[in-house]
């Protein structure tokens, strides 16, 4: 079984920055290769791809085509359209390529675009020859039909086309199941819940002088800090942490709320230092920019006390599992994607959250997932159910 991983074009393989999709596909990648698959990627040509051990197999794109554009705007959308033609191109003479061989071929995607233009753009004849898989990362799914029903029809035509044509769809939680067989009348057989992993490795407690020596960096020393990563954008909620914080930063001065991750909407991140210094808590309130996955962000988790999760609206908290990972207790709110019993505290209301916050900040509650986190959600774990599926 051959297996082709393919990245969604958006940000070259290994991801500089936050983007989970990238980071997904280059970890399954490996880890399938570790437990003895023969599995590569297909992804954007990029000038500056950084190093990956990982066969990484490039489709030429236009140059201007190849900066990494977070605003989703016209040009991004643009990029995507360029980008999954090429790619059809690609896995077209792919499959001609294995025309005489028996050995089942797969084609992973983890994005509408890339599909769907595979769709239109490969005779059915042809698709016939690969097993199809297609990963549902949209976070939209994961909420109440009534609530999406018009969005999806208008903006997520494409993944639908996808789901209904997929020889297997991943899916994060179980209301999306729900949602394409219910309402979409998606074969329900074909559909297995799969999970995100994390790098078990990556992501480990360190050292306490490597922790102190980056706080010392910040001019954070003697400090205790409430750490966030996620795109900035009213979806993430940094806003309602900043919030929900307030009087408890105004309390105690010694208590730092800092987060991370790329400004998706530059309006939003204004309004979050509006508040911080209308209550005169700016210097509590610290954003350190986009962090590149892996050992920088798990310098950030391994400097914090805790990692606070409030996000809107998730498929599937990536974060969650990293920062249990490295040995820090996630406090989130009582909407749950995964399956975990230990390295989390739930809240449901501001008052539960700041009790929980202050009780981890105090050292008076610890919970350590990391034992879990490894048992359930490794990448070789993670890579040995997916390859399953796949020889299925």
């Amino acid at each position: 079984m051959k297996i082709y991983e393919i990245g969604t074009g958006y940000t070259p393989i290994p991801a500089r920055m936050g983007a989970a999709t990238e980071i997904v596909v280059e970890e399954l990648t490996r880890s399938l290769i570790n437990i003895g698959k023969d599995a590569s990627i297909i992804d954007i040509k990029a000038a500056d791809r950084g190093q990956t051990e990982v066969p990484v197999s490039e489709v030429s794109v236009p140059s201007v085509f190849t900066k990494t554009d977070v605003s989703l705007g016209i040009m991004h959308k643009l990029k995507r359209v360029v980008y999954s033609v090429s790619l059809a191109r690609k896995l077209k003479k792919i499959i001609k390529s294995h025309a005489e061989s028996e050995e089942r071929i797969v084609f992973h995607f983890h994005n509408q675009y890339n599909m769907f233009f595979f769709l239109k753009l490969v005779s059915k004849k042809l698709r016939s020859k690969v097993t199809t898989a297609y990963t549902v990362h949209s976070y939209i799914w994961g909420t109440a039909w009534e609530e999406i029903e018009e969005t999806v029809k208008k903006r997520y035509f494409q993944e639908i086309e996808c789901v209904r044509n997929a020889d297997l769809v991943f899916v994060l939680n179980d209301i999306t199941t729900d949602h394409f067989v219910s309402k979409l009348g998606v074969d329900g057989s074909k559909i297995k819940k799969i999970i995100n992993g994390v790098n078990t490795r990556t992501y480990a407690p360190v050292d306490s002088s490597v922790a102190e020596e980056l706080k010392a960096s910040h001019n954070l020393k003697d400090k205790r800090v409430i750490f966030q990563v996620g795109s900035v954008c009213d979806r993430k909620n940094q806003l309602g942490t900043v919030t929900m914080l307030k009087d408890y930063l105004v309390s105690n001065p010694d208590v730092v709320f800092m987060y991370a991750g790329g400004i998706i909407d530059e309006e939003y991140q204004h309004s979050i230092i509006s508040f911080a210094n209308a209550n005169k808590i700016n210097d509590q309130v610290k954003y350190v920019g986009e962090l590149s996955p892996g050992k920088e962000l798990a310098g950030y988790y391994a400097m914090s006390d805790c990692s606070v999760f409030t996000s809107k609206l998730e498929s599937f908290g990536l974060v969650v599992i990293e920062a249990i990972s490295a040995g820090k207790t996630v406090i989130v709110a009582d909407k749950l994607m995964f399956d975990l019993d230990t390295g989390y505290e739930i809240y449901k209301t501001q008052n539960e959250f700041v009790s929980v916050v202050d009780a981890v900040l105090s050292r008076s509650l610890s919970n350590n997932g990391r034992e879990e986190v490894i048992s359930k959600y490794d990448w070789d774990v993670v890579a040995a159910i997916t390859a399953e599926y796949f020889a299925s």
